[in-house]
């Protein structure tokens, strides 16, 4: 896993995106506050970038940093979660300004892999985490399902729990409106 992250932060770092294993699905992700990077994960997506992104953090105390006024409500749903949850957030800030939609929100999953955690600790960052897959096509739980024109286009792959063959699903997504309301957009 060391080697994984070494050669994940030196990519990222340059403003490459990588190809990782996350609390879900496989991923792909870059350097959240670095907007021509994430210009590179639509257009490898082939995803109209008026789509919003969510980015991973590793702690919940990460959040000030990017949403302005975290909703005290979030504080409670992150502790109560068992299962990977991701909330859009009002008063998205300090990201590349193609993540944040129109609205102004910004998906953030404060995530439980041991990779992600250890990538993101050393990283000090919000990585973008967007499922490894062409717009529209199956989102991948194993590496094996992902396509070759996506591990081909990235410029690492990390080869951490590449065999693994335990499916994960996509997170719960929930979303906070500015004046206290939650809105449940997947279960």
């Amino acid at each position: 896993m060391k080697n994984d992250i070494d050669n994940a932060l030196k990519v990222l770092r340059e403003g490459g995106i990588i190809l990782y294993p996350t609390d879900t699905i496989w991923g792909i992700g870059c350097d959240a506050t670095n907007k021509e990077a994430v210009d590179r994960i639509y257009k490898l997506k082939q995803r109209d970038d008026t789509k919003s992104m969510l980015v991973l953090v590793h702690t919940p105390n990460m959040l000030p940093a990017y949403i302005r006024g975290v909703p005290e409500i979030a504080w409670e749903l992150i502790d109560a979660a068992t299962d990977p949850l991701t909330i859009i957030y009002p008063g998205a800030r300090s990201v590349a300004p193609n993540l944040v939609s129109a609205d102004g929100t910004l998906g953030i999953r404060v995530t439980s892999d041991e990779f992600c955690i250890r990538l993101l600790e050393r990283f000090r960052k919000p990585l973008v985490s967007t499922s490894a897959n062409i717009s529209g096509e199956p989102s991948p739980a194993l590496f094996g399902e992902i396509s070759e024109a996506i591990v081909q286009s990235v410029d690492y792959v990390v080869e951490w729990r590449q065999d693994d063959l335990n499916r994960a699903k996509p997170s719960s997504i929930i979303k906070l409106e500015v004046g206290g309301q939650i809105q449940i957009l997947r279960k």
